[in-house]
């Protein structure tokens, strides 16, 4: 008799992925000098940063992060910037929801995937421009979040 657990019992084991030298060094101080202007802005039609209310994981507390999402047909894509480790990231991945607040609306989003990069290309491709994608290389974004809006 097998003492191992079921593999649809068992929660998916995610491989951690942070920030490259680059983000960790530039955008990680330019951040938190930034975040306070950006919070008053994301989520405004034309602008394109949304917000995103979160619970923490620990604490309970509710939370309001910034970040490059856009809405897809039924799905939400936020490229992971300081990667699948930061607070927000395991926040949403652990609730299993969050809503969003993009260009004017707001959605409530759930079933949050980690994806490679490289494995959505055509989805990324669709959903950001020209310029954003050039920034994710620059910037050596190899994770997107993806959720699926609730119905």
């Amino acid at each position: 008799m097998s003492t191992q657990p079921h593999a649809h019992t068992e929660p998916p084991r995610i491989v951690p992925v942070g920030p490259t030298p680059l983000v960790r060094l530039v955008l990680g101080p330019l951040t938190k000098m930034l975040n306070p202007l950006v919070g008053k802005l994301a989520g405004r039609r034309h602008v394109p940063m949304a917000q995103l209310h979160h619970i923490g994981r620990r604490t309970g507390r509710s939370y309001l992060t910034s970040v490059g999402a856009r809405v897809s047909g039924s799905l939400v894509l936020i490229p992971l910037t300081f990667g699948n480790q930061s607070d927000w990231a395991r926040n949403v991945y652990a609730a299993g929801q969050c809503s969003v607040h993009v260009n004017g609306y707001t959605f409530r989003a759930e079933h949050p995937r980690f994806l490679a990069a490289a494995d959505i290309a055509p989805l990324v491709r669709a959903s950001f421009n020209p310029v954003e994608r050039l920034v994710f290389k620059v910037l050596g974004i190899k994770q997107f979040m993806r959720l699926e809006l609730a119905l």
